[in-house]
């Protein structure tokens, strides 16, 4: 019946925009970065490679969770920034009793998934993951720039997690991984944060470096970080974890990722920000497959 195909139709159209809303909500794509390092974490212990889609269930709906709480507790500035106006909060199209509710279910659903099915450990790291981003570094953001080095912590947990859900314990290898993604979350969220500076600004949140903003006072932290970030990840190599071409792949990566914080220093254009934030997207997970695969 004509009627029946147009209510149908009509029903997944309402479903289609629904999802959609949701992974705007959850921000689908972040929470894939996190969650993959999480599972890398989870290789890296050996953890029971049965259990391996439950963990990263486990770890995606943490993650969902902490993202959903973000834009709740943000709805206001994301209605002055043009990058998140058009997200459902903002526009109305969610309620934020609704994403409360969905933030709840799926951040207690994670943690008793870490618990029952893996060990305390990881509930508890995946615990303090989220309160710490929802509740401490995603108010501090109108505060201080030292919401990055805040934000960062919880940023770099999924490694720990991964380890910890695979082992019961968190071992001198785990703390390296966790350490290069820690490094490492300075010179990618200060990319997207020079790109969205003026967004940023409207929103009051204060998160380049420097007063100046995009200056080279800024992009020398850029460059002081990455710089950093290139022994601490060749520590593994080091301390025997991992072999020689490992060592080679990884330190070319953070040569050309130095190289390129270096280009926005002496340029401090917006064109060399994007390189450098879409060569952090790659650095990363380069790193970390590149170190597991030496290991096996």
């Amino acid at each position: 019946m004509p009627g029946t195909e147009s209510v149908h139709s009509s029903w997944l159209q309402r479903a289609r925009f629904k999802a959609g809303d949701y992974a705007s909500l959850v921000k689908f794509r972040l929470s894939f970065i996190v969650v993959f390092s999480a599972g890398m974490g989870y290789m890296f212990g050996a953890g029971d490679i049965r259990f391996f889609s439950l963990f990263l269930l486990a770890g995606f709906l943490v993650t969902a969770a902490s993202n959903a709480l973000n834009q709740v507790l943000e709805i206001q500035t994301d209605k002055l920034m043009t990058r998140t106006a058009g997200r459902p909060l903002p526009t109305g199209r969610m309620s934020a009793t609704e994403a409360i509710l969905a933030a709840g279910v799926m951040g207690i659903s994670g943690i008793v998934l870490l618990w029952v099915f893996f060990n305390p450990l990881a509930a508890l790291l995946g615990a303090l993951s989220l309160l710490s981003y929802s509740f401490i570094y995603t108010p501090f953001k109108k505060i201080s720039p030292v919401a990055v080095f805040i934000g960062a912590f919880p940023g770099a947990v999924p490694p720990l997690i991964g380890w910890a859900a695979a082992t019961g314990s968190i071992a001198p290898l785990a703390v390296l991984l966790f350490a290069i993604q820690f490094i490492w979350q300075f010179p990618h969220f200060w990319a997207i944060a020079w790109l969205a500076f003026d967004d940023y600004k409207r929103a009051g949140f204060h998160l380049l470096p420097a007063p100046s903003g995009r200056t080279r006072s800024s992009a020398s932290h850029v460059v002081a970080y990455t710089f950093v970030l290139l022994p601490v990840s060749l520590i593994p190599y080091f301390l025997g974890y991992t072999g020689l071409v490992s060592a080679v792949i990884v330190g070319l990566a953070g040569v050309l990722f130095l190289y390129q914080s270096i280009t926005l220093y002496t340029t401090c254009s917006e064109k060399k920000a994007r390189q450098l934030m879409f060569g952090s997207f790659l650095y990363l997970p380069l790193v970390l497959i590149t170190l597991f695969a030496d290991q096996i």
